[in-house]
């Protein structure tokens, strides 16, 4: 496995670490190359995000050897054994801790300034580094979070060498590594581009993440498709370069709590968002319209193409009951094309067995999302899938019903949205 930079590493443990984003985790980022990786894991699973600075305490005349290291906070994590071993003295251990320390509150307050750092009492913490050679300071960084008062400590790593991986996953309550290659000799191999993180990198992303920017405010819009003018509300793409158009399900419209609450979401990962009215007043007077799905399929056409012509950028498209199958229908219309087609579709409780035969032309990559207690839309979705020669994924969010009211069950919705088009839509890198 290669990964294109540290964010896209990232993005792609944050897939693998996407079940612990239910348990509130804190993520922490080793210094300096795992506070990438960890940012965009922590703005994936909406987690708090630390760094953790620990310092090795070596042996004196033989400093690669460890005897312990130390955290923030007096924790010190001390190998007997190896004290014993290596004949340190008292007075040596305390010299050595003394100058460790001094380094350890130097570098904590460079990079987290005046901020405290976030309490790891009871709580799942989620330890990041770049990769692992050795896995030294990685484990020593795990220890810490223990001694910290870490209910439940897991290192994610995107890659580490078979000998490591398996050496470490012993002494951790849950190793997550991406990739094991045999042949490993150093971190970088794996990467396209294994740049030097600076500081001033590390202290802006951890500041990034402690006072999120607002997202912008949505621009009111008219949306010419299918021949009428609809009103809609579009939030302009930041970092993630993409939009994402919403189409709403029957009885519903732009106004729609769900999907003004997923776009939110959307919209603080840095994905832009249109949603817009598929009908008319008067069209939606008569409910036969609401099941038109050629009409509807169609609007959606001209509203992705009307977002291209404004912002030349990749566009998926979030569809619910109804809408989800004029999503699939539109998407098999136009393809993939950049410029011109649908990247990504993503259902919520959608009905997508109304797209019918178009199913089969679907190339856009598909995400469904089904509550575990809609029994019936669940069968009709598991129906549907079969049908889809695309890449394809269900997701069941356990106990939601039709509408997701039920506590958390929309926020886990927007958690796999966002998820799923930030990894289709992104732009390719060089």
């Amino acid at each position: 496995m290669l990964f294109a930079d540290r964010a896209d590493a990232g993005q792609r443990l944050a897939e693998a670490l996407r079940p612990l984003a239910k348990s509130d985790p804190v993520v922490l980022g080793l210094p300096r190359g795992g506070v990438p990786v960890a940012f965009r894991v922590a703005a994936e699973l909406g987690a708090a995000l630390d760094v953790i600075v620990v310092r090795k305490l070596g042996v004196p005349y033989h400093p690669e050897l460890g005897f312990g290291a130390i955290g923030e906070g007096g924790v010190r994590v001390i190998s007997e054994d190896i004290v014993r071993r290596g004949r340190v003295s008292q007075e040596d251990a305390a010299e050595v801790e003394r100058a460790e320390e001094a380094e350890l509150l130097r570098r904590a307050r460079a990079f987290r300034g005046d901020r405290p750092r976030i309490p790891l009492g009871g709580r799942t913490v989620i330890v990041v580094d770049d990769g692992i050679a050795t896995g030294a300071t990685a484990l020593a960084a795990c220890e810490v979070a223990r001694a910290q008062g870490a209910a439940r400590v897991v290192l994610a790593v995107p890659v580490a060498p078979p000998d490591a991986a398996e050496r470490l996953g012993g002494q951790v309550d849950e190793l997550v590594c991406l990739s094991t290659p045999y042949g490993f000799s150093a971190v970088g191999e794996w990467y396209r581009d294994f740049g030097q993180t600076p500081d001033e990198e590390v202290v802006s992303l951890l500041a990034r993440a402690a006072t999120p920017l607002p997202p912008p405010a949505p621009a009111e819009v008219s949306v010419e498709a299918g021949g009428v003018i609809l009103p809609g509300e579009f939030t302009e793409a930041e970092d993630a370069g993409a939009v994402v158009v919403f189409a709403h399900g029957s009885g519903s419209s732009r106004h729609s709590p769900r999907n003004r609450s997923v776009a939110a979401a959307l919209n603080r990962a840095g994905l832009g968002t249109l949603l817009f009215d598929l009908l008319t007043p008067a069209e939606e007077a008569d409910r036969a319209n609401v099941f038109d799905i050629g009409t509807l399929a169609g609007r959606l056409v001209d509203a992705t193409q009307w977002v291209q012509r404004r912002a030349p950028v990749p566009v998926g498209v979030f569809g619910a009951s109804t809408g989800a199958a004029a999503a699939l229908r539109a998407a098999a219309a136009v393809g993939t094309a950049p410029g011109a087609g649908i990247g990504a579709v993503v259902s919520r409780g959608g009905r997508p067995d109304l797209a019918g035969d178009c199913l089969g032309d679907v190339r856009a990559p598909t995400l469904l999302i089904v509550g575990g207690a809609d029994t019936r839309v669940l069968e009709l979705n598991r129906q549907a899938q079969d049908r889809l020669r695309c890449e394809s994924r269900l997701d069941v969010v356990a106990g939601a019903t039709h509408l997701f009211e039920e506590p958390g069950t929309l926020d886990e919705v927007a958690a796999l949205a966002r998820q799923w088009f930030t990894s289709h839509l992104a732009a390719p890198h060089d």
